[in-house]
């Protein structure tokens, strides 16, 4: 119906729909079908995804008891469970075991219904011609030191975003933030341009027999921006200070596989190039933990030299001039509107960096973006506005790469639109929500460059840890993404079942009652795309009567109020920053700084 209609506007207005938005700033979905494996997913979890697909069919009952997952636990009062699952994951190292305890974490999860996945992600660029060298991994880092400009610049002009959240590379959790971390700062590994991990400030290491103790040596020689030394003492304040409470960084659990997690790390540095650190349980993806942003080192006299640090931690880089340990410098920075970074001629690897500055424009307006691109203002964009995608789709300067990872909408579990309600009509009526939303519209309509409708949080062609692919076929997840268009009455109606069994009452029109009506707020940050998905979600939820008001804020402050639990409902999106599923399940801890959905709070 919507589609029918979004045609005949179309037709009417000459308008074409186009382009998409992104993960905590990016865009969209992996393009290439994924590897096969012997590896098959647990009978669990087969025979839960083909319950689901039955339900649409057929829903059981209209009590909410026995419409949710056989998977469902309270996301409130019973998430202890889910955190120790992730505990168990993580000490395990039987990694068929390991697999198998992974997807029943992914089936607690979905069980909620507060996270809806809405598409796998893959990501959409502009570059000029003239421009080489740039790439990036599948964890949508970009990396800007290998540039080479055939222009006769020394200059590279860029967007990625609008004003960083944060440039500490242990508080930020944005990816743009990690890519400016990226490009200023430099951790034991980093990635090469085949995304695969390589030595960085590190030379080497080896690891114990028991695969839980990493002696690491370090590159003889590393210095800090300001020329002093960058010893193994520097990786150990940093670790220990990211770890800590006292920090209260976003991603400090992906340390809690270190002895002494939070507070008394089992980190150390016999000399000045060696550093030590002793694991709880054998890590297979440690190399990428060492390439990853909040295991970068910063340097202690410039963290602590700034006058709050104890309460205001990443303030001591929040304006220019800040001590790093990358292939570019930070020299001025024009709050909100731009940043500079000139080339660290300190650097480990200065001598085959090119390009002598990055100027970014610091703006979320995909529209001036596109604008300042166009008037050769920029030589990169990382952002297009939706209705420019189709026009650029056979443009040599338009790219689109593949990524690991979903763009989701997900629910506060602590909303007040559930008082009142059990944990089991509660996820009745997110379940309602996550079977009308049309993603097939959403992607062929509004993405364009071939995103795959998600029904399942992990994403297609994701590596399980034990030689194998955790998800291999689209139509492996939760419930069937075809079913609103293929069998749209039947969805609603299993929508309204679902909505009636958390208490809910329908008029003879079959759209929610005067007396119990559904209306809550949708938060989003105001770029094209994610405005469009807003748009389209809020026509989609229509068909039963609830009222969705759309609520955009600036990016910083958007990712406060999520993170805050300020909201009843969200865009959200994860791109993964390494390719093992603990990655996207371990968030989802009650002690999580990513934890927006705000299980077990």
């Amino acid at each position: 119906m919507k589609k029918f209609l979004a045609l005949l506007l179309a037709a009417i207005m000459v308008f074409a729909l186009a382009g998409c938005g992104g993960s905590s700033g990016t865009t969209a979905a992996p393009t290439e079908a994924p590897k096969e494996s012997e590896t098959q997913a647990p009978d669990t979890k087969a025979e839960d995804t083909t319950k689901a697909q039955e339900e649409t069919e057929a829903p059981k009952g209209d009590d909410a008891a026995s419409l949710v997952s056989d998977a469902f636990i309270d996301p409130i009062g019973a998430w202890s469970t889910y955190d120790e699952l992730i505990a168990q994951i993580k000490a395990e190292t039987d990694f068929t075991k390991r697999t198998e305890l992974m997807h029943q974490a992914e089936d607690i999860l979905m069980a909620t219904n507060c996270v809806i996945p809405i598409y796998y992600y893959n990501d959409i660029y502009l570059q000029k011609d003239y421009v080489e060298g740039i790439y990036s991994n599948p964890y949508a880092t970009k990396f800007f030191m290998y540039t080479k400009l055939s222009n006769g610049s020394d200059t590279l002009r860029l967007n990625l975003s609008s004003e960083p959240d944060y440039l500490d590379p242990a508080l930020n959790s944005s990816v743009d933030g990690a890519c400016l971390a990226a490009n200023s700062f430099s951790g034991l590994y980093t990635y090469n341009a085949e995304g695969v991990p390589v030595p960085a400030c590190a030379e080497s290491y080896t690891v114990s027999e028991d695969g839980l103790t990493y002696t690491v040596t370090l590159k003889s020689g590393l210095k800090w921006s300001d020329g002093s030394d960058l010893t193994a003492d520097d990786f150990v304040y940093s670790w220990k200070r990211a770890a800590s409470d006292d920090t209260g960084a976003d991603y400090a659990y992906m340390f809690d596989n270190i002895k002494g997690f939070p507070n008394d790390l089992a980190v150390s540095a016999p000399d000045a190039t060696t550093f030590v650190f002793e694991l709880n349980a054998p890590c297979a993806y440690m190399e990428d933990l060492m390439a990853f942003p909040t295991f970068y080192p910063v340097k202690q006299s410039a963290v602590e030299g700034y006058a709050d640090w104890k309460t205001s931690p990443g303030g001591w880089c929040q304006d220019a001039g800040f001590v790093s340990n990358g292939a570019y410098v930070c020299t001025g920075w024009s709050h909100d509107t731009s940043m500079t970074y000139e080339k660290n001629p300190y650097w480990y690897d200065a001598d085959n960096v090119t390009v002598e500055k990055l100027e970014y424009m610091l703006s979320s307006d995909d529209t001036a973006i596109y604008a300042a691109y166009n008037a050769g203002d920029l030589d990169f964009a990382d952002s297009v506005p939706t209705d420019e995608v189709k026009s650029l789709l056979n443009n040599p300067e338009f790219h689109i790469v593949d990524e690991l990872g979903t763009y989701y909408v997900a629910f506060n579990a602590k909303s007040a639109i559930f008082e009142g309600k059990t944990p089991e009509q509660a996820a009745c009526m997110r379940e309602a929500f996550t079977i009308l939303i049309d993603r097939d519209y959403i992607c062929e309509n509004i993405g364009q460059t071939g995103q795959v409708a998600a029904n399942s949080f992990i994403p297609l062609g994701m590596a399980d840890g034990n030689g194998g692919i955790f998800k291999e076929k689209a139509e492996d997840g939760y419930f069937d993404v075809k079913a609103i268009n293929d069998k749209y009455e039947e969805t609603v109606e299993k929508a309204r079942t679902l909505l009636k069994a958390a208490g809910f009452e329908f008029g003879e029109d079959g759209m929610l009652s005067a007396s119990t009506p559904i209306q809550l707020t949708y938060l989003t940050n105001p770029t094209s795309g994610h405005i469009k998905i807003a748009e389209s979600i809020q026509q989609d939820l229509k068909a039963v009567g609830i009222e969705l008001n759309i609520q955009q804020q600036e990016w910083n402050v958007f990712l406060e109020e999520r993170k805050a639990g300020n909201f009843d409902f969200a865009r959200e999106g994860w791109i993964a920053d390494f390719n093992d599923p603990i990655n996207m399940l371990e968030m989802w801890t009650t002690v999580s700084g990513n934890n927006d959905c705000q299980f077990g709070r």
